[in-house]
Protein backbone atom coordinates (compact mmCIF):
# COMPACT_ATOMS: atom_id res chain seq x y z
CA UNK A 1 0.00 0.00 0.00
CA UNK A 2 1.33 3.43 -1.13
CA UNK A 3 1.95 6.18 1.74
CA UNK A 4 -0.91 8.15 0.55
CA UNK A 5 -2.91 5.30 1.21
CA UNK A 6 -1.64 4.42 4.37
CA UNK A 7 -2.65 8.08 5.15
CA UNK A 8 -6.31 7.85 4.44
CA UNK A 9 -6.30 4.62 5.54
CA UNK A 10 -5.27 6.38 9.18
CA UNK A 11 -7.46 9.15 8.74
CA UNK A 12 -10.72 7.86 7.41
CA UNK A 13 -10.58 5.04 11.22
CA UNK A 14 -13.67 6.22 13.00
CA UNK A 15 -13.78 3.37 15.43
CA UNK A 16 -10.39 3.23 17.00
CA UNK A 17 -9.15 0.65 19.52
CA UNK A 18 -5.89 1.80 21.90
CA UNK A 19 -4.44 -1.06 23.51
CA UNK A 20 -1.49 0.20 26.12
CA UNK A 21 1.37 -2.09 28.11
CA UNK A 22 1.74 -2.50 31.45
CA UNK A 23 5.50 -1.30 31.25
CA UNK A 24 4.30 1.71 29.71
CA UNK A 25 1.27 1.98 32.41
CA UNK A 26 3.36 1.83 35.60
CA UNK A 27 6.68 3.31 34.33
CA UNK A 28 8.21 -0.36 34.25
CA UNK A 29 6.76 -1.00 37.28
CA UNK A 30 7.00 1.27 39.53
CA UNK A 31 3.86 2.51 39.80
CA UNK A 32 0.81 3.89 37.75
CA UNK A 33 2.40 6.86 35.48
CA UNK A 34 0.53 9.82 36.24
CA UNK A 35 2.19 11.94 33.78
CA UNK A 36 1.75 8.92 31.05
CA UNK A 37 -1.92 8.12 31.48
CA UNK A 38 -2.67 11.96 31.87
CA UNK A 39 -1.18 12.21 28.10
CA UNK A 40 -2.53 9.69 26.41
CA UNK A 41 -6.14 10.70 27.82
CA UNK A 42 -5.49 14.25 26.89
CA UNK A 43 -5.19 12.55 22.82
CA UNK A 44 -7.85 10.66 23.50
CA UNK A 45 -9.97 14.04 24.08
CA UNK A 46 -8.74 15.27 21.19
CA UNK A 47 -9.57 12.07 18.91
CA UNK A 48 -13.48 12.34 20.65
CA UNK A 49 -13.96 16.09 19.81
CA UNK A 50 -12.18 16.30 16.67
CA UNK A 51 -10.02 18.91 17.29
CA UNK A 52 -9.32 20.20 13.36
CA UNK A 53 -6.52 22.26 15.04
CA UNK A 54 -4.62 19.37 15.29
CA UNK A 55 -5.50 17.94 12.16
CA UNK A 56 -8.27 15.86 12.69
CA UNK A 57 -11.26 15.35 10.55
CA UNK A 58 -14.19 14.74 12.70
CA UNK A 59 -14.64 13.16 15.82
CA UNK A 60 -13.74 9.52 16.35
CA UNK A 61 -15.12 6.93 18.91
CA UNK A 62 -12.18 5.09 21.22
CA UNK A 63 -11.95 2.68 23.22
CA UNK A 64 -8.68 2.30 25.81
CA UNK A 65 -7.90 -1.67 26.59
CA UNK A 66 -5.57 -0.91 29.14
CA UNK A 67 -2.84 -3.18 30.91
CA UNK A 68 -1.28 -2.38 34.47
CA UNK A 69 -3.66 -3.99 36.73
CA UNK A 70 -1.41 -6.56 37.98
CA UNK A 71 1.52 -4.50 37.70
CA UNK A 72 -0.08 -1.97 39.80
CA UNK A 73 -1.31 -4.68 42.55
CA UNK A 74 2.08 -5.85 42.77
CA UNK A 75 3.73 -2.17 43.63
CA UNK A 76 1.05 -1.78 46.13
CA UNK A 77 1.48 -5.20 47.48
CA UNK A 78 5.31 -4.71 47.56
CA UNK A 79 6.15 -7.59 45.35
CA UNK A 80 9.20 -7.32 43.28
CA UNK A 81 8.78 -10.87 41.16
CA UNK A 82 5.29 -11.30 38.93
CA UNK A 83 3.66 -13.78 41.25
CA UNK A 84 3.12 -17.87 40.14
CA UNK A 85 0.09 -18.55 42.15
CA UNK A 86 -3.25 -18.07 40.26
CA UNK A 87 -4.53 -16.86 43.84
CA UNK A 88 -2.07 -14.28 44.20
CA UNK A 89 -2.36 -12.83 40.74
CA UNK A 90 -5.84 -12.53 41.45
CA UNK A 91 -5.34 -10.73 44.54
CA UNK A 92 -2.93 -8.48 42.45
CA UNK A 93 -5.35 -7.71 39.94
CA UNK A 94 -8.13 -6.82 42.44
CA UNK A 95 -5.91 -4.56 44.49
CA UNK A 96 -4.22 -3.07 41.14
CA UNK A 97 -7.72 -2.56 39.48
CA UNK A 98 -8.56 0.05 42.15
CA UNK A 99 -6.07 2.09 40.98
CA UNK A 100 -5.79 1.59 37.39
CA UNK A 101 -9.83 3.30 37.24
CA UNK A 102 -9.30 5.42 39.38
CA UNK A 103 -6.37 7.15 37.19
CA UNK A 104 -8.31 6.82 34.42
CA UNK A 105 -11.40 8.30 35.39
CA UNK A 106 -9.46 11.10 37.49
CA UNK A 107 -7.66 12.09 33.76
CA UNK A 108 -10.39 11.47 31.65
CA UNK A 109 -12.42 13.56 33.53
CA UNK A 110 -10.17 16.42 33.39
CA UNK A 111 -10.52 17.21 29.61
CA UNK A 112 -14.11 16.76 30.05
CA UNK A 113 -14.95 13.32 29.16
CA UNK A 114 -16.80 10.56 30.72
CA UNK A 115 -15.02 7.03 31.32
CA UNK A 116 -16.51 4.11 32.27
CA UNK A 117 -14.20 0.48 33.22
CA UNK A 118 -15.58 -3.02 31.27
CA UNK A 119 -13.92 -6.02 32.97
CA UNK A 120 -14.16 -8.73 30.40
CA UNK A 121 -13.14 -12.47 30.25
CA UNK A 122 -12.36 -14.58 26.90
CA UNK A 123 -15.84 -16.52 28.12
CA UNK A 124 -17.56 -13.37 27.89
CA UNK A 125 -16.43 -12.98 24.24
CA UNK A 126 -16.64 -16.51 23.60
CA UNK A 127 -20.63 -17.09 24.75
CA UNK A 128 -22.58 -15.96 22.07
CA UNK A 129 -25.22 -14.31 24.22
CA UNK A 130 -22.48 -12.74 26.73
CA UNK A 131 -20.51 -11.28 23.55
CA UNK A 132 -23.93 -9.77 22.31
CA UNK A 133 -24.56 -8.25 25.37
CA UNK A 134 -21.59 -6.95 25.84
CA UNK A 135 -20.98 -5.36 22.10
CA UNK A 136 -24.46 -3.49 22.90
CA UNK A 137 -23.08 -2.20 26.00
CA UNK A 138 -20.19 -1.10 24.47
CA UNK A 139 -21.74 0.27 21.36
CA UNK A 140 -23.78 2.21 23.75
CA UNK A 141 -21.60 4.08 25.90
CA UNK A 142 -19.80 5.12 22.49
CA UNK A 143 -23.13 6.29 21.60
CA UNK A 144 -23.73 8.81 24.49
CA UNK A 145 -19.47 9.52 24.09
CA UNK A 146 -18.51 7.75 27.42
CA UNK A 147 -14.81 6.46 26.64
CA UNK A 148 -14.95 2.60 27.57
CA UNK A 149 -11.57 1.67 29.42
CA UNK A 150 -11.53 -2.44 29.51
CA UNK A 151 -9.00 -4.73 31.19
CA UNK A 152 -9.49 -8.03 31.66
CA UNK A 153 -10.82 -9.38 34.74
CA UNK A 154 -8.35 -11.14 35.89
CA UNK A 155 -9.76 -11.45 39.13
CA UNK A 156 -11.63 -14.81 38.12
CA UNK A 157 -10.08 -15.86 35.49
CA UNK A 158 -7.71 -18.77 36.00
CA UNK A 159 -5.95 -19.76 32.13
CA UNK A 160 -6.84 -16.73 30.56
CA UNK A 161 -4.18 -15.31 32.81
CA UNK A 162 -1.15 -16.04 30.47
CA UNK A 163 1.54 -14.36 27.47
CA UNK A 164 -0.10 -11.69 25.37
CA UNK A 165 -3.39 -12.00 27.49
CA UNK A 166 -4.24 -8.37 26.61
CA UNK A 167 -2.69 -7.73 23.03
CA UNK A 168 -5.19 -10.59 22.09
CA UNK A 169 -7.87 -8.74 24.57
CA UNK A 170 -6.91 -5.70 22.41
CA UNK A 171 -8.00 -7.85 18.95
CA UNK A 172 -11.14 -9.20 20.44
CA UNK A 173 -12.24 -6.20 21.35
CA UNK A 174 -11.65 -4.79 17.61
CA UNK A 175 -13.60 -7.21 16.70
CA UNK A 176 -16.22 -6.92 19.10
CA UNK A 177 -16.96 -3.41 18.13
CA UNK A 178 -15.86 -3.54 14.64
CA UNK A 179 -13.25 -0.82 14.64
CA UNK A 180 -11.47 0.19 12.09
CA UNK A 181 -8.07 0.50 13.63
CA UNK A 182 -6.11 -1.30 16.39
CA UNK A 183 -3.29 0.98 17.72
CA UNK A 184 -0.92 -1.43 20.25
CA UNK A 185 1.26 0.90 22.04
CA UNK A 186 4.20 -0.66 23.36
CA UNK A 187 8.04 -0.02 24.23
CA UNK A 188 8.99 -0.38 21.07
CA UNK A 189 9.19 2.01 17.67
CA UNK A 190 7.50 -1.06 16.18
CA UNK A 191 8.48 -4.24 14.43
CA UNK A 192 12.04 -4.80 13.56
CA UNK A 193 13.11 -8.09 10.97
CA UNK A 194 15.09 -9.05 14.55
CA UNK A 195 15.41 -8.25 17.97
CA UNK A 196 17.62 -5.08 17.26
CA UNK A 197 18.60 -5.02 21.24
CA UNK A 198 20.47 -8.39 20.10
CA UNK A 199 21.20 -8.03 15.99
CA UNK A 200 22.36 -4.98 14.33
CA UNK A 201 21.83 -5.35 11.29
CA UNK A 202 17.78 -5.39 12.19
CA UNK A 203 15.45 -3.39 9.84
CA UNK A 204 12.55 -1.64 10.56
CA UNK A 205 9.51 -2.44 9.62
CA UNK A 206 6.88 0.34 8.19
CA UNK A 207 4.43 -1.30 6.80
CA UNK A 208 3.44 -5.13 6.29
CA UNK A 209 0.30 -7.35 5.64
CA UNK A 210 -1.68 -8.70 8.48
CA UNK A 211 -1.39 -11.89 9.01
CA UNK A 212 1.72 -12.99 6.93
CA UNK A 213 3.56 -15.83 8.09
CA UNK A 214 7.20 -13.95 7.82
CA UNK A 215 5.90 -11.57 10.58
CA UNK A 216 5.31 -14.39 12.80
CA UNK A 217 9.05 -15.60 12.19
CA UNK A 218 10.94 -12.62 12.68
CA UNK A 219 9.15 -11.57 15.98
CA UNK A 220 10.33 -12.57 19.22
CA UNK A 221 9.84 -13.33 22.62
CA UNK A 222 8.76 -11.17 25.80
CA UNK A 223 10.87 -7.97 26.47
CA UNK A 224 9.77 -7.06 29.85
CA UNK A 225 9.39 -9.04 33.48
CA UNK A 226 6.49 -6.81 33.74
CA UNK A 227 4.23 -6.67 31.01
CA UNK A 228 2.89 -10.15 29.55
CA UNK A 229 3.26 -9.83 26.17
CA UNK A 230 6.50 -9.50 23.47
CA UNK A 231 6.21 -8.91 19.83
CA UNK A 232 4.74 -12.06 18.99
CA UNK A 233 1.69 -11.60 20.80
CA UNK A 234 1.32 -8.23 18.79
CA UNK A 235 1.88 -9.73 15.51
CA UNK A 236 -1.39 -12.43 16.01
CA UNK A 237 -3.43 -9.71 17.67
CA UNK A 238 -2.54 -7.91 14.19
CA UNK A 239 -4.01 -11.08 12.68
CA UNK A 240 -7.20 -11.26 14.28
CA UNK A 241 -7.85 -8.17 14.56
CA UNK A 242 -7.47 -8.47 10.37
CA UNK A 243 -10.24 -11.11 10.14
CA UNK A 244 -13.05 -8.60 10.65
CA UNK A 245 -11.56 -5.54 8.92
CA UNK A 246 -9.73 -3.29 11.37
CA UNK A 247 -6.15 -2.91 10.32
CA UNK A 248 -3.35 -2.56 13.27
CA UNK A 249 -0.71 0.12 14.52
CA UNK A 250 2.06 -1.17 16.68
CA UNK A 251 3.91 1.93 17.98
CA UNK A 252 6.25 3.61 20.94
CA UNK A 253 3.75 4.62 23.73
CA UNK A 254 5.80 7.58 24.15
CA UNK A 255 6.38 8.71 20.95
CA UNK A 256 4.90 12.76 21.13
CA UNK A 257 1.37 13.43 20.59
CA UNK A 258 0.87 9.64 18.85
CA UNK A 259 -2.44 9.01 18.95
CA UNK A 260 -3.56 12.42 17.45
CA UNK A 261 -0.52 12.33 14.75
CA UNK A 262 -1.78 8.80 13.95
CA UNK A 263 -5.63 9.79 13.67
CA UNK A 264 -4.16 12.58 11.38
CA UNK A 265 -2.97 10.18 8.96
CA UNK A 266 0.66 10.09 10.04
CA UNK A 267 2.75 7.19 9.43
CA UNK A 268 4.67 6.30 12.71
CA UNK A 269 5.53 2.88 14.18
CA UNK A 270 4.32 -0.08 12.25
CA UNK A 271 1.11 -0.29 10.21
CA UNK A 272 -0.20 -3.67 9.50
CA UNK A 273 -2.38 -3.41 6.92
CA UNK A 274 -6.10 -5.64 6.97
CA UNK A 275 -6.76 -7.42 3.49
CA UNK A 276 -10.54 -7.26 4.16
CA UNK A 277 -13.14 -4.44 4.28
CA UNK A 278 -14.94 -4.24 7.84
CA UNK A 279 -17.97 -4.77 6.20
CA UNK A 280 -17.14 -7.46 3.31
CA UNK A 281 -15.42 -9.33 6.75
CA UNK A 282 -18.82 -9.44 9.02
CA UNK A 283 -20.98 -10.06 6.15
CA UNK A 284 -18.52 -13.25 4.12
CA UNK A 285 -18.37 -14.61 8.07
CA UNK A 286 -22.55 -14.85 7.97
CA UNK A 287 -22.69 -15.91 4.84
CA UNK A 288 -20.25 -18.60 5.17
CA UNK A 289 -22.26 -20.48 7.73
CA UNK A 290 -23.35 -24.02 7.09
CA UNK A 291 -25.71 -24.95 9.59
CA UNK A 292 -28.28 -22.36 10.51
CA UNK A 293 -30.43 -23.07 13.92
CA UNK A 294 -33.79 -22.09 12.22
CA UNK A 295 -35.01 -19.46 9.66
CA UNK A 296 -37.71 -16.68 9.46
CA UNK A 297 -40.27 -16.69 6.63
CA UNK A 298 -41.28 -13.00 5.76
CA UNK A 299 -44.02 -11.44 3.70
CA UNK A 300 -43.43 -9.87 0.38
CA UNK A 301 -43.17 -6.24 1.45
CA UNK A 302 -40.73 -7.04 3.80
CA UNK A 303 -38.98 -9.01 1.13
CA UNK A 304 -39.12 -6.64 -1.07
CA UNK A 305 -37.17 -4.20 1.28
CA UNK A 306 -34.61 -6.54 1.52
CA UNK A 307 -33.88 -7.48 -2.08
CA UNK A 308 -34.20 -3.62 -3.17
CA UNK A 309 -32.71 -2.08 -0.16
CA UNK A 310 -30.64 -4.02 2.24
CA UNK A 311 -33.29 -3.00 5.11
CA UNK A 312 -33.05 -4.32 8.61
CA UNK A 313 -35.61 -6.67 9.03
CA UNK A 314 -38.65 -5.70 11.38
CA UNK A 315 -41.09 -8.32 13.50
CA UNK A 316 -44.12 -6.84 11.76
CA UNK A 317 -42.87 -8.56 8.48
CA UNK A 318 -42.34 -12.11 9.70
CA UNK A 319 -45.30 -14.30 9.31
CA UNK A 320 -43.06 -17.78 10.26
CA UNK A 321 -40.79 -18.94 12.60
CA UNK A 322 -39.15 -22.02 12.23
CA UNK A 323 -36.21 -24.45 14.18
CA UNK A 324 -35.12 -23.59 17.71
CA UNK A 325 -32.58 -20.77 18.15
CA UNK A 326 -30.85 -18.12 20.32
CA UNK A 327 -30.08 -14.35 19.91
CA UNK A 328 -26.88 -14.09 17.93
CA UNK A 329 -26.91 -17.38 16.00
CA UNK A 330 -26.95 -17.21 12.38
CA UNK A 331 -30.44 -17.67 10.43
CA UNK A 332 -32.03 -17.78 7.05
CA UNK A 333 -34.61 -15.24 6.00
CA UNK A 334 -37.02 -17.01 3.93
CA UNK A 335 -39.62 -15.40 1.33
CA UNK A 336 -43.29 -16.99 1.14
CA UNK A 337 -42.24 -19.56 -1.72
CA UNK A 338 -39.04 -20.62 0.52
CA UNK A 339 -36.42 -18.92 -1.31
CA UNK A 340 -33.56 -18.24 0.63
CA UNK A 341 -33.15 -13.90 0.72
CA UNK A 342 -30.52 -13.29 3.18
CA UNK A 343 -29.00 -14.67 6.26
CA UNK A 344 -28.30 -12.71 9.42
CA UNK A 345 -28.02 -12.81 13.33
CA UNK A 346 -30.94 -13.15 15.12
CA UNK A 347 -31.88 -10.69 17.49
CA UNK A 348 -34.26 -12.59 19.42
CA UNK A 349 -34.67 -16.37 20.16
CA UNK A 350 -37.29 -18.37 18.31
CA UNK A 351 -39.49 -18.13 21.28
CA UNK A 352 -39.44 -14.56 21.20
CA UNK A 353 -39.82 -14.34 17.74
CA UNK A 354 -43.03 -16.49 17.65
CA UNK A 355 -44.48 -13.73 19.78
CA UNK A 356 -43.18 -10.86 17.85
CA UNK A 357 -45.12 -12.54 14.41
CA UNK A 358 -46.40 -9.47 12.65
CA UNK A 359 -46.28 -7.25 15.73
CA UNK A 360 -44.89 -3.16 15.86
CA UNK A 361 -41.36 -3.01 17.69
CA UNK A 362 -43.58 -0.70 19.84
CA UNK A 363 -44.83 -3.78 21.46
CA UNK A 364 -41.65 -5.18 21.94
CA UNK A 365 -41.16 -4.51 25.53
CA UNK A 366 -44.96 -5.09 26.75
CA UNK A 367 -44.48 -8.64 25.16
CA UNK A 368 -41.14 -9.65 26.08
CA UNK A 369 -40.87 -7.47 29.40
CA UNK A 370 -37.51 -5.92 27.54
CA UNK A 371 -36.30 -4.79 24.64
CA UNK A 372 -33.19 -5.47 22.46
CA UNK A 373 -33.79 -3.30 19.61
CA UNK A 374 -36.47 -2.63 17.37
CA UNK A 375 -34.67 -4.81 15.02
CA UNK A 376 -35.38 -9.02 14.68
CA UNK A 377 -32.15 -8.66 12.47
CA UNK A 378 -30.61 -5.32 11.99
CA UNK A 379 -28.90 -4.38 8.79
CA UNK A 380 -25.34 -4.49 9.70
CA UNK A 381 -26.06 -7.96 10.82
CA UNK A 382 -27.50 -9.08 7.54
CA UNK A 383 -25.83 -10.31 4.45
CA UNK A 384 -28.26 -10.83 1.24
CA UNK A 385 -28.02 -14.27 -0.70
CA UNK A 386 -30.06 -13.20 -3.45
Amino acid sequence: MSEENVSRLLQQARRIVVKVGSSLVTNEGRGLDEVAIGEWCRQLALLAVGDAGQGLSGRREVIMVSSGAIAEGMKRLGWRQRPREVGELQAAAAVGQMGLAQMYETKLREHGLRSAQVLLTHADLADRERYLNARSALLTLLEYQVLPVINENDTVVTDEIKVGDNDTLGALVANLVEADLLVILTDQPGLYTADPRRDPAAEFVHQARAGDPALERMAGGAGSSIGKGGMLTKILAAKRAAGSGASTVIAWGREPNALVRLASGQHIGTVLVAQTQKTQARKQWIQDHLQLRGALVVDDGAAAKLRREGKSLLPIGMTLVEGVFSRGDVIAIRDAAGIELARGLANYSSAEARLLCRKPSSEIESLLGYSAGPEMVHRDNLALTR
